[in-house]
C-alpha cells in the first residue's frame, strides 16, 4: 500500500475499479468506528465481560488514526462477529446488532475499490446496525432508528460522502438493517 493520498493496491485502477486513497479509507473507518461506538453501551450492558466489540471498534479507530491494516484488525472483526452470534443465540437482539455494528466498523478498513453496490455496506454498515440496535432496545420502534440514521448522516464527514457517491446505491436485502442502510445511503447522496 502507498502513503496517504495514494491509490490502494499495487497497480493502477482498472475498469470497474475506483481510485480510492488511503486517507479516504481511513476516513471511512473512522466514521464507521464513531457510528458503532454509539451503540457499544447497548452490548456492554447485556454482556459486560465480553470485550470483543469494543476491541473491534478500537482496532477500526486505530486504523483510522494511522495503524496498519493488519491481521489484528481482521481478527477483531471476526471476534465481533462471534460476539454478535452469541448475543443473538442468547436472545439479546439489540446487543447482537450493536456487536454487528462493531464488526462493520472493523470491516470498513477492508472497503474494496470495486464499483459494486455491496461495498456500500463497508461504508454504512456500522451506522445501520447501530441504528437497528437502538430500535430493538426501544421496543423495535422505527422512529428511534430513523433518529439514529439522521445522527449518522450529520456525523458523516465530506470525504466519506464523496467516497460513498463513487459507489452504486446500496443493494436490496438485509432485513431492517438493510433498509436503514438504504435510508442513510439515500440521505447522504442528496
Amino acid at each position: 500500500m502507498r502513503n496517504s493520498g495514494a491509490t490502494i493496491g499495487r497497480r493502477p485502477a482498472e475498469p470497474g475499479e475506483l481510485d480510492l486513497g488511503m486517507h479516504e479509507l481511513r476516513a471511512v473507518a473512522g466514521y464507521a468506528a464513531a457510528c458503532a461506538r454509539t451503540a457499544l453501551a447497548l452490548f456492554e450492558r447485556e454482556r459486560p465481560d465480553d470485550e470483543r466489540p469494543r476491541a473491534a471498534i478500537d482496532a477500526a479507530q486505530a486504523f483510522a488514526d494511522g495503524a496498519a491494516r493488519s491481521k489484528v484488525l481482521r481478527d477483531a472483526a471476526w471476534a465481533a462477529q462471534r460476539a454478535a452470534q452469541e448475543a443473538r443465540d442468547a436472545g439479546l437482539a439489540a446487543a447482537s446488532d450493536a456487536a454487528r455494528a462493531a464488526l462493520a466498523a472493523a470491516g470498513a478498513a477492508f472497503l474494496h475499490p470495486l464499483a459494486k453496490a455491496t461495498q456500500v455496506k463497508h461504508i454504512l454498515g456500522a451506522a445501520a446496525h447501530a441504528a437497528r440496535a437502538f430500535e430493538l432496545a426501544e421496543g423495535d420502534d422505527p422512529a428511534i432508528g430513523a433518529s439514529h440514521i439522521a445522527q449518522a448522516r450529520a456525523l458523516a464527514p465530506p470525504v466519506v460522502v464523496d467516497v460513498l457517491r463513487r459507489y452504486p446505491a446500496a443493494p436490496s436485502g438485509g432485513g431492517r438493517a438493510g433498509a436503514l442502510l438504504r435510508e442513510l445511503d439515500a440521505a447522504l447522496r442528496r
